[in-house]
């Protein structure tokens, strides 16, 4: 009985996705841990989520009722779904949770895996950084030239100034994970060099 008690202490901490209990990554930081919480990012979430099942409902609901729909609704939740993608995106690297291949990333010391962490946010960072830069271009272009949408008539730069936005802040997002990693690197190198100093 005791036994069983200090293995469930000792036991590495898991949480629940998708009816599967998976260990929680070591590189994995808690929310507390940052700056500027990627709760907002779950929050800003949650508000798109609400607007597009209320603009879908509400729509369904006209074209039952009158045949026609509303003439704004499909430019506006494509608008919505993009930005909840990037918006997920960026929680999902604060937090370290990228679509990754665990086979090679999982063999090897721990000072293996954290490089290839950093690899990794500093490749997501870079790409994120020209998505931002071609985004603002194409963002002015349309300032420039006064394109409107093809739905409702508004200016296109309304929907595609949070490309830039966005991707700058994911970008930022994968800074910030790629220097914790760049920490518990050191961290890693100062532990083995204390090891081998108290070995001699």
């Amino acid at each position: 009985m005791e036994q069983q008690q200090e293995a469930r202490r000792n036991a590495v901490p898991q949480h629940v996705v998708d009816s599967a209990v998976i260990p929680r990554a070591t590189d994995e930081a808690q929310d507390a841990e940052f700056r500027v919480s990627p709760r907002i990012e779950d929050w800003i979430g949650v508000i798109v989520m609400v607007l597009l099942v209320g603009i879908t409902f509400a729509n369904v609901v006209v074209r039952y009722f009158t045949d026609e729909s509303f003439a704004w609704t499909e430019e506006f939740s494509v608008f919505l779904m993009i930005v909840l993608a990037l918006v997920a995106g960026s929680a999902a690297v604060a937090r370290d949770r990228n679509i990754r291949i665990e086979f090679f990333f999982e063999r090897g010391s721990a000072a293996r895996q954290r490089r290839l962490a950093i690899l990794s946010a500093l490749a997501v960072a870079v790409m994120f950084i020209a998505l931002a830069v071609l985004g603002a271009r194409i963002t002015w272009d349309e300032y420039t030239f006064g394109e409107t949408s093809p739905g409702i008539g508004v200016p296109s730069w309304w929907y595609s100034i949070w490309l830039p936005v966005l991707s700058a802040g994911i970008a930022l997002r994968a800074l910030a994970l790629m220097v914790r990693n760049v920490r518990a690197l050191k961290a890693l190198h100062q532990e083995s060099r204390s090891a081998t100093e108290r070995a001699q």
